[in-house]
């Protein structure tokens, strides 16, 4: 059995240094959050009296931001792992373009960080959930992890029977504490500016809590992992695990292991390569969207893996997977469908029928909005291939974004089953920005379209 806990390599002991216990109780985990908020509040006050003395004026956000609250705001989040990370990469990929610059390197920081358990802890997870002679299931297994993420970390085994399987181990404590977790980081976002107390997230926050306690569920995360690939059966270029049900329990998920390599990888094949790949990813998420009915909702690069002999995607992580709202697919088709006919009022009326932009911000600001959606429309209608690593339309938006979010008045979120569906389109789209992948979105989207009916809608 490969076991490297005894081997003194460099590159092992950098591994250990990675080594940290996920504090499980609820007691230590609001003591690490007390500990974070004690030590950005020493922070601003250090920083505070600098700026006294020097004479220099004293902005709340600036205090909080400091690279010193940034180091400490990443060491503890990444440490308590869980929601409170989750939320961190969440947010990151969510909105990266529009976060002020010291919080997307908070954020960012937390999508590369990544701890694992010390053997002892993980051996103790083992035991609880197979039993304290779970070795003899195994011709080997090897403690050190291939992977490490915010709510658990993979492992690479054999079975007795020679099937070499990917082992997804929970931290402990994750799931009892998301609910705390989830309201902790929204009390440091208030604290840092970044959460206004205006705008009502009480909606919002119930189903985040929601969608972390189902990805919690290993057990569900095994039924959608079969699932999706079932539906995606005979399909060529993807590759699903398949689900070890005798080995899966609430916190543990076995899986066939499939090798690849980062799908950021990419960024070293040829061009047409990496256009291709992006290409049928695009295609895969407009499947998803008006074809399955299910969608992956979570985009998150480290879910993609690439096969560079046979050019195939490995697709991982299956706890976001989530039906798709009929009206919310239905209100994307008519807009698409109005985009490409390159009729403004059509793509306005759409938006507003599917509750994706309220009344209220077209009313006060149409030219704001007629703009907007022109530049959308300009780049979707274009037939040839939409250079994805060109993002010079992103500040155009951002800028007239921003000022409609300066009226209060128009502070609203959209419908929540719309936010997932957009996580996974836009952050589909950032990976084609980092491989600069050059797709042409509008005969994908036409033939999507057009080889798919609208979904029907419950009364």
């Amino acid at each position: 059995m490969p076991d490297d806990s005894f081997d003194n390599s460099p590159k092992n002991r950098a591994d250990r240094n990675r080594e940290r216990a996920v504090p499980s109780g609820r007691i230590a985990r609001f003591g690490t959050f007390g500990r974070l908020v004690g030590g950005v509040a020493g922070g601003m006050a250090a920083e505070g009296a600098r700026r006294l003395t020097s004479g220099e004026p004293i902005n709340p956000r600036d205090l909080i931001l400091t690279p010193g609250n940034v180091k400490r705001m990443t060491d503890r989040l990444s440490h308590l792992r869980g929601a409170a990370m989750k939320m961190g990469q969440m947010i990151s990929m969510d909105a990266g373009d529009f976060l002020p610059p010291e919080l997307s390197e908070i954020l960012a920081r937390l999508r590369d960080q990544a701890n694992f358990m010390p053997t002892k802890q993980l051996d103790s997870v083992l035991k609880a959930e197979w039993g304290n002679d779970w070795r003899r299931q195994f011709k080997w297994f090897n403690p050190r992890p291939i992977a490490a993420a915010s709510i658990g970390q993979v492992h690479k085994a054999m079975t007795r029977d020679g099937e070499e399987l990917a082992i997804k181990v929970q931290y402990p404590g994750i799931a009892k504490s998301i609910d705390s977790d989830v309201d902790n980081v929204m009390t440091l976002l208030k604290v840092a500016g970044f959460a206004p107390p205006e705008l009502e997230i009480d909606k919002l926050l119930a189903v985040a809590k929601k969608q972390l306690h189902e990805e919690a569920d290993y057990r569900r995360e095994g039924e959608q992992m079969e699932l999706y690939r079932r539906t995606l059966e005979g399909e060529e270029g993807f590759v699903v695990p398949r689900l070890h049900e005798g080995l899966t329990r609430g916190s543990i998920l076995a899986m066939s292991f499939e090798d690849g390599v980062s799908i950021e990888r990419l960024d070293e094949e040829a061009p047409e390569r990496r256009d291709e790949v992006m290409t049928r990813l695009m295609k895969l998420v407009a499947r998803e969207l008006f074809d399955f009915g299910i969608m992956q909702t979570d985009p998150n690069f480290a879910n993609y893996r690439f096969r560079r002999d046979t050019g195939e995607i490995v697709l991982l992580d299956f706890g976001a997977c989530r039906p798709v709202d009929p009206t919310v697919a239905n209100g994307y088709r008519n807009m698409l469908k109005a985009g490409l006919a390159g009729d403004r009022d059509e793509v306005i009326k759409a938006t507003i029928e599917s509750g994706f932009m309220m009344p209220i911000v077209y009313e006060k600001h149409p030219e704001r909005v007629g703009r907007m959606v022109d530049i959308v429309i300009g780049e979707m209608r274009e037939d040839k291939p939409f250079d994805f690593g060109d993002r010079a339309f992103v500040p155009l938006l951002r800028d007239e974004g921003w000022e409609i979010a300066q009226d209060k008045d128009t502070w609203a979120f959209p419908p929540i089953e719309t936010l997932f569906v957009q996580r996974k389109v836009s952050g589909t789209a950032l990976l084609g920005a980092r491989l600069k992948a050059q797709v042409n979105v509008r005969k994908i989207v036409e033939e999507v379209l057009g080889s798919t009916e609208p979904f029907p809608v419950p009364a």
